[in-house]
């Protein structure tokens, strides 16, 4: 079974683990929503964050949307999270209902749809057949939680969900 609060926060064992479970971009991409998270102002990584850094940082993840025009909008609504849009969500934990909400026991620094949606990636490599997870992994489990907040921000952009699902369920990324 895996340890399922390998990526809570900080640096040490669990860190070192949860890297040697990540490809390199993707350690990237959770490194970059700890630091977002942190300079808005937000207790937890939340999947929004997570969407955030896929779409910065790996162009794999681009290249799943239907054109720049689309990657730019949905760029468009993450950057003005901080100043408009997405100012509703400023001081609460991210609750798609994906998992049950855990007060205590749950993975310090995620929301618990975070938390699920990285478990999800972690599994979607695994039944791959791959050793570690990759940003496309994470991108497939943010669109599996249709409640959480990366799809929010996916379907206010015009992004069509399933489509993207199914795209993803025909590439698997290969294994570092």
């Amino acid at each position: 079974m895996q340890n399922r609060t390998a990526y809570s926060a900080g640096d040490g064992p669990a860190q070192e683990e949860l890297d040697s479970r990540l490809t390199v971009e993707l350690a990237t991409v959770v490194s970059a929503a700890r630091r977002r998270a942190t300079r808005d102002g937000d207790r937890q990584v939340d999947t929004a964050h997570l969407l955030h850094g896929l779409l910065e940082t790996d162009p794999a993840v681009r290249a799943a949307f239907d054109g720049s025009p689309q990657v730019a909008r949905l760029l468009g609504y993450l950057v003005q999270r901080s100043i408009g849009y997405g100012l509703q969500w400023h001081g609460t934990i991210e609750d798609s209902g994906a998992v049950p909400l855990v007060t205590e026991g749950g993975v310090p620094g995620w929301s618990p749809a975070a938390a699920a949606a990285m478990d999800g990636a972690l599994d979607r490599a695994h039944a791959g057949y791959a050793t570690r997870a990759g940003c496309l992994d994470l991108l497939a489990a943010l669109v599996d939680d249709p409640e959480s907040r990366a799809v929010e921000v996916l379907r206010r952009a015009s992004v069509d969900t399933a489509r993207l699902a199914a795209r993803l369920d025909g590439e698997r990324p290969g294994d570092d």
